[in-house]
């Protein structure tokens, strides 16, 4: 009988994996940090398959310690970094380009432009969100725009949107979910 809940917290600077048992007491963790990569002044990107590494050598080195046996582990949650956005083909599961942080502001001036389609109250009205490059959709759009891989796949209807909680659901599961 499955007797231990798996995590993965997926953060900015760092994966994490936390084993629990049925009471919600931790029985492993393991955390592994990764590169954060600026090429501008304001511009964060990671590397998504270092992330995918990073994270897959915490849950390893749970598993390592031996105390559990990985078929008794029942569910596995994920929690992440949110709006870190990344765009990958779906065809090969290669990411197109790196993650795009949470933090980035290269974005600014799309989300400048989008003033011009919708009033801040009635964007605030129809999503609860406010005007800001934090969210996914003005990166993907600075993405489409410059990074011509991204336009062909995009294109060829091949490109996958994520953020890193549905790019690793689908590395561990091979299913776009």
């Amino acid at each position: 009988m499955a007797r231990y809940v798996l995590a993965l917290d997926q953060g900015t600077t760092s994966s994490r994996a936390i084993i629990f048992d049925k009471k919600g007491n931790i029985v492993c963790k393991a955390q592994n940090e990764f590169e954060q990569i600026y090429p501008k002044s304001g511009w964060v990107e990671h590397d998504p398959m270092a992330i995918l590494y990073s994270q897959l050598q915490a849950v390893i080195a749970c598993i390592a310690t031996g105390e559990i046996d990985p078929s008794d582990i029942a569910g596995i949650g994920i929690t992440n970094q949110r709006e870190t956005t990344i765009l990958w083909d779906r065809q090969t599961g290669k990411p197109v380009h790196n993650a795009i942080v949470w933090q980035y502001l290269r974005a600014s001036s799309i989300v400048e432009s989008f003033r011009d389609l919708i009033s801040a109250e009635r964007l605030r009205e129809k999503t609860g969100l406010l005007f800001s490059p934090y969210f996914s959709a003005s990166k993907i759009v600075w993405l489409i725009r410059n990074v011509p891989l991204v336009k062909e796949r995009l294109e060829a209807g091949r490109c996958v949107f994520g953020t890193i909680d549905s790019y690793l659901a689908y590395k561990l599961t091979g299913r776009i979910i």
